[in-house]
């Protein structure tokens, strides 16, 4: 790979962050404001991807159950990614479309999140776990890359959250951008949740 094409990628990296600036702020903080709102409730977050988008997803639960940058107070998140044995046998019992749904259908109560990431927006296994949240009366936040219209309906049903990982325009886009601009981190979170906590003591 040459120095050019990698300074390239940086200045690519640089811009589209840039241009989603703008674009995504106000929805990251309402996603932040949902999330905290239901830990704050008691609720939990769920959170499937599939690849790398699983291993966001694993990032992101570690970062609540133990601690980001500081020290506070456990938050309940689960990766319906990390059970092999529930998605073994789902998948073989079924099919892979159900590997998130099951789990939904199965750990997910009303005022819960569901954090579903998908760099296409048309994962199917991803977008059977958002109708099953619906049906348990869950929040959705969904984070894709560009134009991913599947997921953007069906997140959007109900009031639910759709988030596009990168802006509608931009040097680049698909999966190198939705996982290096992914908007929902743990920081952000523990931003908002030491918000409520200080508003609350």
């Amino acid at each position: 790979m040459s120095i050019e094409r990698i300074q390239q990628h940086f200045t690519d990296s640089v811009e589209t962050k840039l241009a989603a600036r703008d674009e995504l702020a106000h929805h990251i903080a309402a996603a932040a404001d949902v999330m905290v709102e239901a830990l704050a409730n008691g609720n939990k977050i769920l959170a499937c991807g599939n690849g790398g988008s699983a291993a966001d997803c694993q990032h992101f639960a570690a970062e609540l159950v133990g601690r980001f940058e500081r020290e506070r107070p456990e938050l309940p998140a689960i990766a319906l990614t990390t059970d092999s044995s529930i998605l073994t046998a789902v998948g073989n019992d079924y099919n892979f479309d159900v590997i998130f749904s099951k789990q939904v259908r199965a750990l997910g109560q009303e005022g819960d999140v569901l954090l579903a990431i998908t760099t296409s927006g048309n994962s199917g296994n991803v977008l059977k776990a958002i109708e099953a949240a619906h049906e348990r009366g869950m929040h959705v936040i969904a984070l894709t890359g560009k134009g991913g219209r599947q997921d953007q309906r069906r997140a959007g049903r109900a009031g639910r959250a759709h988030l596009r990982a990168g802006p509608a325009h931009g040097p680049y886009s698909g999966s190198a951008l939705a996982h290096d601009s992914l908007p929902v981190r743990p920081d952000r979170l523990d931003a908002a949740w030491r918000r409520v906590n200080l508003l609350s003591s």
